[in-house]
């Protein structure tokens, strides 16, 4: 069995040092005895040395050539072989078992001078980010690392911790892109004999598209006028995103507008600017909402809302309710009565909106309008100053101006009819009978007429119109009541029955004439009717008329006719006379005398005298239904005359 030396030696131990062994042993003494010892295999680190000590003692001792390293070679294993000098020579061998003593002469080393790692900004607390990795070739204690941040005075402050063992950098708290886009850490690795080494780690942050763009208004127009062109600015505004790539990339649009549109300005800005031509009464204020998005996955986006008001330009004239106004007002009216109003709108707003009323003429050639109409300048009521009478204007039309207080001002017309509405003011006038005459007017009634007999009608009209001016007839009052009926629409008077003995000769009838207003009012007409039974004797009736009625009206004017027309011949027949007389003296006296045309011009001079000749003959005609008699010149009776003067006719 072969012995197991084991020999444990400090690496980095100096060439030379020497490491005795127990020799071995040989019972031959002498040339027999151990001579030599070798090391099998030979290597370059140990030698033996064999020999003798004071006193004769024998020694064998290794001899160190080479220093060790342990990081190279740990351990190592030869035999060391004893020769005695017999022969054939005999030999014993010896395990020389070599363990390398471990010196902390290796300091860490890091696999990499620069570590690189990569880590999402949103990433949550305790995440990794990386592991460093430090080696040290020294064994036990001497091998063991620890790892550290070399700035440990930032490290209160750093987003990062180290696991001291392990080497894993984690995160303490997230990080953001925005406000730094990378880390540089320095870490340190001791192993135990207070050896070390540092290497640098590069921590990128991955940009997450946390943010959203950001808008930043740079100047805004509001309010905005309405006649402003197309093309300019309301508003300028610039654009960003702290995001990288395309998560910073923006785009900006205006949602839902036919009147403003986006313009790009430079880099990043925009302007905002009117696409057509606006109009505050349609629309008076504008809500423009502004979207700009990134292009991150998701994408975010912010808004921005401009309001925009749009101001009033007095671009409206004022417009009326209505195309045309009617307005009533009865007559006989108050002074100042309201009549009605007209009112206009203007779509503008403020003082290019405010209405005021006037009259003005149709024309500006024509006079001022009615001086009896007027006009509220504030409200537009319309006013009727003087009472107003419909039978002799019916309607009134003027010409209302609205007028803005706009600058310069804009104005409306609209004609205003004033229409009179007629009122029950005028009774009923008589046209026939006659009522002028203080006599009545008498209507001549055959005796043997039968019921419905035609004696006369009543004519009579209203200065009123509609409804007032509707008339009805009445017989109020007759001296028979039963022989007579008027017709209530057309006034007709006949006879109800046929005549009798028993009735008077004169008839006295009163009849009622009503309009139909309200109140109504009412005229009298008031005739008679002589019932005769041969309307060429005249002197019965009259008799009749006489006994009846002393103060008879037909009786007084028959007398007055007779007394007149027969003064008037006697008075025409004494003219004649003297006219003749004249004459004759003067063809005595030797003066030419003249035929025909003498006589013509004494019939001449003899008219305008107011005197006829004896021979002319008159005849008296009582007309029916007229209440004056009428007198009818005849054909005059010519005397015999000489022939000169009988070709001669009136």
């Amino acid at each position: 069995m072969l012995e197991r030396v084991t020999l444990k030696i400090v690496e980095r131990s100096d060439p030379g040092s020497r490491f005795p062994l127990q020799g071995a042993r040989d019972q031959d003494v002498g040339s027999n005895s151990i001579q030599s010892y070798s090391i099998s295999p030979r290597n370059e680190y140990f030698s033996v040395d064999f020999g003798s000590q004071i006193k004769g003692k024998k020694y064998v001792e290794l001899i160190l050539e080479k220093p060790f390293d342990r990081e190279e070679k740990a351990e190592m294993d030869f035999s060391l072989i004893a020769v005695d000098g017999g022969y054939p020579p005999r030999s014993g061998t010896t395990q020389i078992h070599i363990v390398i003593l471990d010196v902390n002469d290796n300091a860490p080393m890091f696999s990499q001078e620069l570590y690189v790692g990569q880590v999402l900004e949103n990433a949550p607390e305790g995440s990794v980010v990386l592991r460093v990795v430090a080696t040290d070739r020294d064994a036990g204690v001497n091998g063991d690392i620890f790892y550290q941040f070399s700035q440990a005075a930032d490290q209160s402050h750093s987003a990062f911790v180290i696991d001291s063992m392990s080497g894993e950098i984690k995160l303490t708290k997230p990080l953001d892109f925005e406000a730094a886009e990378n880390h540089e850490l320095s870490v340190q690795a001791t192993d135990g004999g207070g050896l070390s080494a540092i290497c640098r780690v590069l921590v990128e942050v991955v940009d997450v598209n946390d943010n959203a763009p950001e808008v930043m208004v740079s100047s805004f127009s509001s309010p905005l006028p309405e006649d402003a062109l197309p093309g300019t600015v309301v508003a300028l505004f610039t654009v960003r995103d702290r995001d990288s790539d395309s998560n910073g990339k923006i785009s900006c649009a205006l949602e839902d507008q036919l009147s403003f549109s986006l313009r790009p300005a430079y880099k990043n800005y925009f302007e905002l600017v009117t696409l057509s031509a606006l109009d505050r009464e349609e629309k008076a204020r504008y809500i423009l909402t502004v979207t700009a998005a990134d292009a991150g996955s998701p994408p975010l986006t912010t808004t921005q809302t401009f309001t925009v008001d749009i101001s009033d330009v007095n671009d409206n004239a004022p417009v009326f309710n209505q195309t045309l106004y009617t307005m009533y007002v009865h007559e006989n009216n108050v002074p100042t009565v309201l009549a009605g109003a007209v009112s206009a709108a203007d779509a503008d707003v403020g003082p290019n909106a405010k209405v005021t009323y006037s009259l003005v003429p149709a024309h500006p050639t024509e006079q001022p309008p009615c001086p009896c109409i007027s006009v509220n300048s504030e409200n537009g009521d319309v006013f009727v100053l003087r009472p107003l009478d419909y039978e002799q204007v019916r309607q009134i039309e003027v010409l209302v101006s609205a007028t803005d207080s706009g600058s310069p001002p804009l104005s409306a017309n609209v004609t205003v009819r004033l229409v009179v509405v007629d009122e029950n003011d005028n009774a009923p006038l008589v046209l026939y009978p006659s009522q002028e005459s203080s006599l009545p007017s008498n209507e001549l009634v055959p005796v043997s007429a039968e019921a419905g007999y035609l004696i006369t009608k009543v004519v009579a009209v209203d200065a009123d119109s509609g409804q007032n001016s509707w008339l009805s007839y009445h017989l109020m009052k007759a001296t028979a009541p039963g022989l007579f009926v008027v017709s209530a629409r057309s006034g007709e008077v006949r006879l109800r029955r046929s005549v009798t003995e028993g009735d008077a000769v004169k008839q006295k009838l009163i009849i009622l004439v009503r309009d139909n207003g309200r109140p109504p009012l009412s005229s009298t007409a008031v005739m008679s009717a002589l019932l005769l039974s041969d309307f060429s004797d005249m002197r019965l009736p009259q008799s009749n008329l006489d006994t009846e009625d002393e103060g008879g009206s037909l009786r007084i004017y028959l007398i007055i006719s007779l007394v007149f027309v027969s003064l008037l011949f006697l008075v025409s027949t004494a003219a004649f006379i003297v006219c003749r007389v004249c004459k004759r003296k003067e063809l005595k006296d030797g003066h030419v005398l003249y035929g025909a045309s003498n006589l013509q011009s004494s019939l001449a001079d003899a008219a305008a005298a107011g005197t006829l000749p004896r021979s002319y003959c008159y005849e008296i005609n009582l007309t029916t239904g007229s209440g004056n008699s009428e007198f009818k010149f005849l054909k005059p009776i010519l005397p015999n005359l000489p022939p000169q003067q009988s070709e001669e006719k009136v």
